[in-house]
């Protein structure tokens, strides 16, 4: 399936991988779900907070 996502990588300690990834389970969401929905919380509390976050087209990251 083609997306036009970016793929990271991310470091964790252990426990708190192990932590999301029962929270996922719970949301029955899968892990890398689960972390986006939480970046996007992260996002929109900071944005509610303060102000919306211009896009600037040449600093998005692209394929």
């Amino acid at each position: 399936m083609a997306t036009n996502k970016i793929q990271t990588g991310i470091r964790f300690e252990p426990e708190l991988l192990y932590k999301i990834g029962v929270v996922a389970k719970d949301n029955k969401r899968s892990l890398n779900a689960q972390l986006e929905y939480l970046a996007q919380l992260c996002v929109k509390e900071y944005e509610d907070q303060n102000g919306a976050i211009p896009i600037d087209d040449s600093k998005l990251y692209r394929k």
